[in-house]
């Protein structure tokens, strides 16, 4: 999608506006470079200093800049306009102030020349300058902690390392990012107020963090969100260590610490700033997109296919069709054949609840839930004995616990609900240790794939289940349970897995055709 387009398809504005308004900003981003941006900022942090964006995503590998490319710009903009109030957040305040108070290049060395001539000063958590502007030093460790800002009039929000935040946390903050009465320069006019962020791969946001600013358009094009998504204009700006001759300067040996990560998943996140997968990711080690991404191809009709279901309303729901393979050798494209071992699953079709954004959900009835269900599995077809094309037998399977216990608005349960309009379950397993004996049989699985010739049973996704292939392969650890995964990620379609992968006690039998 270009600028444009996106421009126009998300405003409606008629294109003189568009025109007028980009003629506008180019003759502000010209001014501001006549003023010489700070020195000390490299080509790719000047990019994003003045750039016309107003919510700017910038980072990717680690050493690429960002934490010198904040303070910078926070210093810059306070000298330029009056009153301006920078907002920093960073989710742990002892994280905030080592990197930007106590480090070698941290706000008080940057200000040492200031401070003497009494422009600022450091009081507390703020940094107060004369001319009435601020640097406010701020942390939300817990996610209601943002509602401590509810009040604040935020002109610049700078949040360092924003894959540790959850989308609905920034999406507040988000919100707070007002000019109310501030007065701007004419020629800074367009630019404020301004949002900028910095990030590598991975952590609980990684998913919506990547959906929002790495994958809607191409790197460094700036393009204007609808009003749903802020309004603002977008762009990220991929940093690498490339990017930060400083970094080489003052540490040559930085990159060869990089690279001696080990984990070539973790190095791919660190050193290439590569969002398509997670550094310390629940599941980095055991997965590959090249092993376990398959192209579609019809299922043999002695295969066994059923379906799993993880409830939500505000939050999505997630349905997951399954084949079981029974050893059956399996032509997977014309003239090549494939056997999977007897017990192996494959995610053949899924339905994910979602309105477009990261974890949030349709608010969708229960019945029609059911009757959307019912309408994939009238499309769902399985080879027959004689290569005819037969509609596919789907069997219940597993589905959270819970439905068969929350009210719903049609009936006792969710599971009632589903159930008068032909779309049953069976519950899933969630008697203790089910979580982690789930998340272990699923990486167990996972690995058999991934080998170059499985014996055992292992899992695989055909390569149209796209919402699993976006959000399970970068499911995050719990820090503090390193054996379960993070629950504050979207995690929806990984735990509907897990119900399935610990329903995989059966063993797929090879049956003898009947007509459906």
């Amino acid at each position: 999608m270009s600028a444009a387009v996106a421009f126009d398809a998300f405003t409606g504005q008629a294109s003189p506006a568009r025109a007028e308004r980009r003629r506008h900003l180019k003759l502000v981003v010209a001014e501001l470079a006549r003023r010489q941006p700070p020195k000390d900022l490299h080509p790719k942090q000047r990019q994003a200093f003045t750039s016309e964006a107003t919510e700017i995503l910038y980072g990717g590998a680690a050493g690429g800049g960002k934490s010198h490319l904040f303070r910078r710009a926070a210093i810059q903009w306070c000298k330029w306009i009056p009153n301006l109030q920078v907002y920093l957040f960073r989710r742990e305040f002892g994280d905030l102030f080592k990197n930007h108070m106590e480090s070698a290049t941290g706000f008080p060395v940057m200000l040492a020349e200031e401070i003497a001539r009494g422009e600022c000063k450091i009081v507390d958590k703020e940094i107060r300058w004369k001319n009435g502007a601020k640097i406010h030093l701020c942390h939300c460790q817990h996610e209601k902690d943002v509602y401590g800002y509810q009040g604040a009039e935020i002109h610049v929000l700078l949040i360092d390392e924003l894959t540790q935040w959850t989308a609905k946390m920034y999406r507040f903050l988000r919100g707070r990012v007002r000019l109310g009465g501030l007065k701007v320069p004419a020629w800074l006019k367009g630019l404020f107020p301004r949002i900028l962020n910095g990030a590598n791969p991975g952590g609980i946001g990684h998913n919506w963090v990547k959906a929002a600013f790495v994958d809607p358009v191409a790197e460094s094009e700036t393009w204007q969100t609808p009003k749903a998504e802020g309004g603002m204009r977008r762009q990220f700006i991929r940093a690498l260590l490339e990017d930060n001759p400083t970094m080489a300067e003052n540490d040559p040996t930085y990159e060869d610490r990089l690279e001696g990560l080990g984990d070539a998943q973790l190095v791919r996140a660190m050193r290439k700033g590569d969002w398509d997968i997670v550094a310390g990711g629940f599941f980095d080690d055991v997965w590959s997109r090249d092993r376990h991404v398959l192209a579609p191809f019809p299922i043999p009709h002695s295969w066994r296919i059923d379906r799993s279901f993880d409830w939500g309303s505000s939050k999505p729901f997630s349905v997951g069709w399954w084949a079981e393979s029974d050893g059956t050798r399996v032509e997977v494209a014309p003239g090549r054949f494939r056997t999977f071992p007897r017990g192996s699953l494959l995610r053949i079709a899924e339905w994910y609840g979602w309105n477009g954004t990261p974890d949030v959900g349709l608010k969708m009835r229960s019945s029609d839930v059911a009757e959307g269900i019912k309408g994939v599995e009238a499309l769902l077809k399985v080879r027959g004995p004689r290569g005819e094309i037969l509609p596919a037998r789907v069997q219940p399977g597993p589905a959270d616990s819970a439905i068969y216990d929350v009210d719903d608005t049609e009936s006792t349960s969710i599971a009632d609900t589903m159930r008068k309009h032909g779309v049953t379950w069976v519950p899933a397993d969630k008697s203790p240790g089910s979580r982690k004996n789930g998340w272990e049989r699923l990486r167990e699985l996972l690995a058999e794939a991934a080998l170059d010739v499985p014996e055992s049973p292992g899992l695989w996704v055909f390569s149209h289940c796209a919402q699993f292939i976006r959000t399970v392969p970068v499911l995050p650890r719990d820090e503090k349970k390193p054996d379960d995964v993070n629950t504050s990620a979207e995690d929806h379609i990984g735990d509907e897995t897990r119900y399935r992968v610990l329903a995989l006690t059966r063993v797929a039998r090879r049956s003898t055709f009947s007509p459906v």
